[in-house]
């Protein structure tokens, strides 16, 4: 055997003796040839090779490229291209490498991204796929990986495939593109192989590196992995969080090392930790190997800082450090950087209200009131992983681009890194103020009526539900928003909110099973500098007419009890001078809209959606001349427009999707000579439409669904630059709205 091994390794150095130096291709196979010799060789002589060997192979001396190669290949050097070994322990993974093995594996991918927060197990599913035998089976010796730093460029990815893979010391390229052409050359020169490029944990700033290295040549794959998002560049598959079962698994395997069995620690101490770390990989383990060969009294104590406010960061810096890497990401967009802090102020494990945030940020950072870089920034943010923006509905804002019609939802760990980051500086001196009150328990910073002022612009208070509102004062003269989280029945406002003479947006959101009843409503009223505010799942006395007094420029009842709040609400010239937008959302009482609201000069948006009592509009809607945009989507007991809605000479945009009682649209809807869309999906008992509709000169789309596009049809020759853009129907959502 030993003869056999010396006899073709004499074969393979003399035909590698012969290759010309451009031929890449030749001289990577042989390399190959010589490395698994190599091998065979340490396995047959049971010897280790020392990185600084001098090999002598018959006679010939396999120094300079190749022996480099196979030196650095055998002593395991850090700085190799080679796929990096597993962990000993993998848990939760099983079904996400089955899922992007297949994925991978599909002849019309040929960028992949594992997207996930850092921590979650992106790199050891990358590592899985290229130690998998059936991957290596498909890929051979050509599955190259990269470690791609946020520093590194083009001319540094191909320098380590060529020296580490393709055996050439030191190449030296004068630009990225010259680097570029060496490596499609190359990999052209492979012929039919098929070609796997890993880039593991590539940062936002290198997202062109992946354009770049995209070439048109059959079989090449490139995976990679990130913490953010490349909606841009091929797919994505966004790695979950760990079930309960495989993060008690991982936690204890972290902390019981021996067989992962629990020793001596009770089954409940063990659960709650798991539930503290919130299915994070990172945290699992971290926390289990600060807690390895602890006591219980170790495992108390850690669980009790955590119950009392002491934050998980505090003690772990490893995961403060890992998590905090994609916020420092962010130095080149400040403002993005905010938003994320501020989302700190909302409830754990609730969904945020996207057009809430966007209202906020409106006015804390003097953004456009359109929306555009609101949703840039959220958009930015989910690219990130640092939130999930999903979409309220199927066809949210499908046509605008924004995310008004869409919610948050954030990991625990996100959201307490941060408060984290929030609260590093004295209290008094935070640019955001998060406090949390339960039961009657004023923090101790708050229990002195003589407590100096803060300095916040932000302020969020949240109290539970047997909060009695019994407020001390609070001197925040700066704060320009304000966020009430409530769960109590009945809930007062703080009365130091009457001197908050700089407050500019307020949201008082119950999470409560009931609606809240709010009171004492007036003591808004002298807040003279407030333009937005939004009041969710709260019921509503006639006392909210109060409000009608201010300068807002928005104001949104979301989910709201209305009652008789607005039954005296009457034409009034004075009431709400600036209100532009009016927003009123899943309001399941509100039966009528009083007609008081169409003498509201100023109004260019309103959104009258899922109120399924509705059944009428005011006739003197036509009194808005204003308005811009009309939502009234899912008011399924609506049955008719008024007629007057012709004199809306200024509409836009209408909405009247899954508005499943109109049967009938009004004749003067020709008369809507500004409209430029319309959304009409799921209006089922809608059997033809106007002739006047031939007079929407200006109309350019039209959202339906398939039955109403054959109405349509028949006028696409008078309108020219008509678009009808065909839905598909969600009949399950269309019943639940029937009998919802």
């Amino acid at each position: 055997m030993f003869i056999f091994y010396l006899e073709n390794g004499k074969q393979t150095v003399l035909k590698c003796s012969k290759i010309k130096c451009w031929n890449v291709y030749k001289k990577f196979v042989h390399a190959n040839k010589l490395i698994r010799l190599d091998h065979e060789l340490l396995r047959f002589f049971q010897a280790e090779l020392q990185d600084n060997l001098s090999v002598k192979f018959m006679g010939l001396d396999l120094g300079g490229e190749v022996v480099s190669s196979v030196t650095k290949r055998a002593g395991g050097f850090s700085n190799s291209c080679n796929v990096p070994g597993l962990p000993d322990v993998i848990v939760g993974l099983d079904s996400h490498f089955k899922e992007v093995k297949r994925m991978l594996l599909k002849d019309d991918i040929q960028v992949l991204t594992v997207s996930a927060p850092g921590g979650c197990g992106k790199t050891t599913l990358a590592k899985m796929l290229c130690h998998d035998n059936d991957i290596k089976g498909i890929f051979g010796d050509n599955i190259f990986y990269i470690t791609v730093s946020r520093t590194t460029s083009l001319k540094t990815i191909v320098q380590k495939l060529f020296t580490h893979h393709l055996n050439v010391n030191n190449p030296e390229f004068r630009t990225d593109e010259e680097a570029k052409n060496a490596l499609e050359k190359m990999m052209r020169q492979m012929g039919s192989q098929k070609i796997l490029l890993v880039l593991d944990d590539v940062w936002a700033e290198s997202e062109s590196l992946i354009e770049e290295l995209k070439f048109p040549i059959p079989g090449y794959t490139i995976l990679v992995t990130s913490r953010f998002q490349f909606s841009g560049i091929g797919s994505t598959y966004e790695l979950s969080l760990l079930n309960d079962e495989d993060a008690r698994t991982l936690l204890c395997h972290s902390a019981f090392p021996c067989d992962g069995n629990q020793i001596d620690v009770p089954d409940d101490l063990v659960s709650k930790m798991v539930e503290c770390c919130k299915g994070f990989p990172l945290a699992l383990t971290v926390i289990g190997a600060s807690l390895r060969g602890q006591g219980v009294l170790k495992w108390r104590t850690t669980l009790q800082k955590w119950s009392e406010g002491q934050s998980i960061f505090d003690s772990n810096s490893q995961i403060l450090l890992s998590l905090r890497a994609s916020v420092d990401a962010l130095e080149d967009s400040p403002i993005a950087r905010d938003c994320f802090l501020d989302l700190g102020a909302f409830p754990e494990d609730e969904k945020i209200s996207a057009s809430a945030l966007m209202d906020m940020w409106v006015e804390s950072y003097n953004l456009d009131k359109e929306g555009m870089y609101t949703s840039e920034y959220l958009q930015e943010l989910s690219s990130r992983n640092l939130l999930n923006l999903i979409p309220s509905r199927k066809d949210a804002s499908e046509l605008e681009g924004y995310c008004n019609e869409h919610y948050i939802t954030q990991h625990d760990l996100l959201r307490e890194l941060a408060i984290h980051l929030s609260s590093q500086d004295p209290i008094a001196q935070r640019k955001r103020l998060f406090i949390e009150i339960h039961g009657n328990d004023l923090p101790a910073m708050w229990s002195d009526e003589t407590q100096q002022a803060i300095d916040a612009r932000f302020l969020s208070i949240s109290t539970d539900e047997t909060f009695s509102s019994v407020w001390y004062d609070l001197k925040a003269p700066k704060v320009q928003a304000l966020v009430l989280n409530i769960r109590s029945k009945e809930y007062t406002p703080p009365h130091f909110i009457k001197k908050f003479n700089e407050l500019k947006f307020l949201c008082i959101t119950s999470y409560g099973i009931y609606p809240t009843e709010l009171h004492e409503l007036p003591l808004i009223s002298s807040l003279s500098n407030l333009r937005r505010m939004r009041l969710e799942h709260v019921s509503l006395s006639p006392s909210v007419q109060s409000i009608f007094e201010l300068n807002l420029e928005k104001l949104s009842l979301i989910m709201c009890e209305i009652g008789n709040a607005l039954d005296s609400c009457t034409v009034n010239p004075t009431m709400l001078p600036n209100l532009s937008e009016l927003e009123i959302e899943i309001c399941y009482d509100l039966k009528e809209v009083p007609a008081g609201l169409c003498s509201l000069d100023r109004l260019e948006k309103l959104s009258i959606t899922n109120c399924h009592e509705l059944d009428a509009l005011p006739e003197v809607l036509g009194c808005l001349s204003n308005l811009e945009t009309l939502r009234l989507h899912s008011c399924t007991g609506l049955s008719k427009l008024p007629k007057s809605m012709g004199k809306l000479h200024s509409l836009v945009y209408l909405d009247i999707s899954d508005c499943l009682s109109i049967n009938s649209l009004p004749d003067q809807i020709g008369e809507l000579s500004g409209l430029r869309v319309l959304k009409m999906s799921g209006c089922h008992g809608l059997e033809e439409l106007p002739d006047s509709v031939s007079n929407l000169t200006l109309l350019e789309d039209v959202i339906c669904d398939e039955e109403t596009s054959y109405l349509w049809s028949y006028y696409e020759g008078d309108l020219c630059d008509l678009k009808i853009n065909v839905v598909e129907e969600d009949r399950l959502a269309n019943f639940m709205k029937i009998v919802g």
